[in-house]
């Protein structure tokens, strides 16, 4: 499984846009690695840690309540490195989809995405985002950052896209408008954004099968490096926040890990844990994003991390975590 850094490109990005508005270095990478090693020690990748802290640190100096959006908007092809160098050599936007979820991971490791095509039109949906940053951050990067990529390979700079995020409307709101359109939703169940399925049919000027597989391959290479060696507990923990509101039984995510259902017990119990523990760390984590970040009423919530009775949901989250979904939901 992919270790959860961040591309030093965006890093960058977001120091060079603080450093615009005239707020010096110093205090923006206060707190990380880098305020000690400075930004000519900076590797291709960054970790987790060290890019909350300096979003952190950027919200502060800046008070810019829209930071993600504006960082996403600066987030162009050649912030992407090679994945956005292998996008401009694809065919068309069809075949770009298939590239972007195929290495995904090279951008956002933590980040997990479901694509697919009906009635007309594309959906990307978010699954399960990064844990580190705000929940508004996360997608208003993701989201405009898409869009920003979408139309500089389309060559359309008055793209609009369908956006639905699963938090209360913001009090900057609008600049979610004048970045996406009219189309946009809050507190919706799932954070998905769509376009219409004719825009894959787009044939993109600066294709070059044989340039493809060269970046490809160097996708892969660098999508393989990424990978480390993690516990069977953390695998289970990384694929059931993907898998989220599915919540698989043991013997499916067993055979999903390639383990038989009796190894993959086995190998748990080494590690001094359950399946059932892992799932239960799960579904509090989804139930606690929920509420929150959501004004999704505790029926659904319920539902949507597998009760179908909210007062039995009530009781399982109070023994998960210690706390009522009301403290949590009228705490935040």
């Amino acid at each position: 499984m992919p270790k959860t850094t961040t591309p030093a490109q965006y890093i960058l990005i977001l120091i060079d846009m603080v450093e615009g508005q005239g707020i010096a270095r110093e205090p923006l990478l206060a707190g990380t690695s880098l305020a000690t090693a400075g930004l000519g020690g900076i590797g291709a990748r960054v970790s987790e840690e060290d890019f909350a802290r300096l979003v952190s640190n950027a919200f502060e100096l800046t008070g810019d309540a829209a930071l993600g959006l504006h960082l996403g908007l600066r987030c162009n092809l050649s912030a992407h490195a090679v994945l956005g160098q292998a996008f401009m050599t694809c065919r068309d936007l069809s075949q770009v989809m298939e590239l972007f979820l195929r290495y995904y991971h090279l951008l956002s490791p933590a980040l997990y995405l479901e694509f697919e095509t009906r009635a007309g039109r594309c959906y990307l949906t978010t699954v399960s985002t990064p844990q580190q940053n705000s929940l508004t951050f996360a997608y208003e990067l993701m989201y405009a950052s898409i869009l920003n990529t979408l139309r500089g390979l389309l060559n359309l700079p008055q793209l609009e896209l369908r956006v639905e995020v699963p938090y209360p409307e913001p009090a900057h709101a609008g600049e979610y408008y004048a970045v996406f359109g009219e189309d946009v939703h809050f507190n919706a169940a799932r954070g998905r954004i769509s376009f219409e399925s004719a825009l894959l049919d787009t044939q993109l000027p600066s294709s070059n099968p044989a340039l493809r597989a060269l970046y490809e391959e160097e996708c892969a290479r660098l999508l393989a490096d990424l990978e480390e060696e993690e516990s069977v507990a953390e695998q289970t923990l990384r694929l059931l926040r993907k898998l989220e509101g599915q919540y698989p039984q043991m013997p499916q995510i067993a055979h999903m890990l390639n383990f038989s259902p009796r190894t993959f017990r086995r190998r748990l119990e080494q590690e001094g844990l359950s399946y059932q523990t892992l799932l239960d760390k799960v579904r509090a984590e989804h139930a606690t994003r929920h509420l929150q970040n959501s004004r999704l009423p505790l029926s659904t919530i319920a539902y949507l991390v597998g009760f179908n009775d909210a007062s039995n949901f009530r009781r399982a989250y109070q023994k998960w975590t210690g706390r009522s979904p009301r403290e949590v939901r009228g705490g935040h």
